[in-house]
């Protein structure tokens, strides 16, 4: 049984993808149920709750009005979430920089659940295709597993917009040596969600990326510029007031510490106070730069680099809920990708399924027993594409220490 965990062959392509039709179709089924009990076709009556796109297209709106600072003003923002969402339910906050609402704008024209369903599975469409590259597998039968995903109910189910996130950092990753330039500006463009580019021009530096490193910098300039344009410097101002008062949102418990995948969000969960925790985080957010510097400056291979950047940046953010797990999933693909080619370690495919395995209960176990396996499975992606980065380079160091044959190559035949 052991030698089975270690080696992991009873983890077939077939065994995996029909096990995730099986919890794909649970999990459908969930989310149906849930959404019919949302808008009253169970107990007849409307759950008083609304998803976080409610957010974005009051800020698209208010964008639309000639009035996007007002979308940092609560009390404006409320009332413009009013008008789409049940009467009682909770306001959603919007700590989204301006270059957001350069999306959400556009998006604002069309009616909500329109606007909705076509941001939800545009860029649920857009994340399977970079999937697809990054996994290489043949046909459609892979798509199972990555949507029975915990994350992707969770984006759909709250409206966020994690798909996109994860398309425009996993094709980052995917065109960072063949196109340089054009990885630098899909890197660019997660600026809407600034933190989850804390790391990668790190990476960018170590490595000696340059042009892509450029081309980030070029796009985010852009961006910032366009916005201000279109809604002028009042509305970053209202922006940077936000963001600074938007640490007694996080650290007031507003936002379920259960659903924080971050080490502040475990260190908040434990029972420790914002003080502690923010701390804490701060730690392991060097201890990620430092990695992060030392891992790409020593040059492994593209699936390496991704894994262990993705997983870092998500221990490295103080904030990084259920939903922005996707960006696990990428870097799964990357190592699954490169288990395919070279061939699984020992004990990696069974940490890989644990990791799986462990994303559906997290939420729970934090709920239950305050328990964050949230960070927990991530560090152990990290580690796994560690330990294959240092093995994939003991094995380049043994081949260049064999002896050369002084044959001809037809002499050896």
């Amino acid at each position: 049984m052991v030698d089975g965990l270690r080696q992991g062959r009873w983890l077939t392509r077939d065994r995996i993808i029909a096990g995730s039709q099986v919890l794909l179709l649970v999990e459908l089924t969930i989310l149906v149920m849930l959404a019919l009990w949302q808008h009253g076709a169970i107990t007849g009556q409307v759950s008083r709750t609304s998803s976080d796109f409610v957010s974005f297209y009051a800020a698209g709106k208010l964008a639309l009005a000639g009035t996007p600072a007002l979308t940092y003003n609560q009390a404006a923002h409320f009332l413009a979430e009013q008008q789409f969402m049940v009467a009682g339910a909770p306001y959603q906050f919007f700590f989204y920089p301006p270059v957001f609402m350069l999306l959400m704008a556009p998006l604002a024209l069309l009616p909500y659940y329109v606007s909705f369903y076509a941001f939800e599975f545009a860029t649920l469409a857009t994340f399977l295709l970079v999937m697809r590259e990054i996994l290489l597998e043949p046909g459609w039968a892979w798509i199972a597993p990555v949507l029975a995903f915990p994350a992707v109910f969770w984006t759909l189910g709250l409206g966020q917009n994690a798909f996109l996130t994860a398309a425009l950092v996993g094709g980052f990753t995917l065109l960072v040596d063949r196109r340089p330039a054009l990885a630098g500006m899909l890197l660019g463009l997660v600026c809407y969600k600034p933190h989850f580019g804390l790391l990668a021009p790190v990476g960018l530096a170590f490595g000696g990326h340059r042009r892509a490193f450029a081309a980030a910098g070029a796009s985010v300039a852009v961006l910032v510029g366009l916005s201000v344009a279109l809604f002028g410097t009042a509305t970053w101002q209202a922006y940077f007031i936000t963001l600074a008062n938007s640490n007694a949102v996080y650290a007031s418990g507003r936002i379920d510490y259960a659903g924080i995948v971050t080490p502040f969000g475990a260190a908040r969960l434990l029972g420790f106070g914002s003080g502690p925790s923010y701390l804490a985080q701060v730690a392991v957010t060097g201890s990620m730069l430092l990695l992060v510097a030392w891992s790409w400056r020593r040059r492994p291979n593209r699936s390496v680099r991704a894994a262990t950047l993705l997983s870092a940046t998500l221990l490295a953010v103080p904030l990084a809920l259920l939903y922005d797990s996707l960006l696990l999933l990428v870097a799964v693909g990357w190592l699954v990708r490169e288990g395919r080619k070279s061939g699984f370690l020992p004990w990696e495919k069974t940490t890989l399924l644990a990791v799986y395995l462990a994303t559906l209960v997290e939420y729970a176990v934090g709920e239950a027993v305050h328990l964050p396996l949230g960070p927990l499975v991530t560090m152990a992606v990290l580690l796994l594409g560690l330990r294959r980065m240092l093995f994939d380079q003991r094995s380049r160091q043994w081949q260049i220490r064999q002896p050369v044959s002084p044959l001809r190559p037809a002499d050896a035949r």
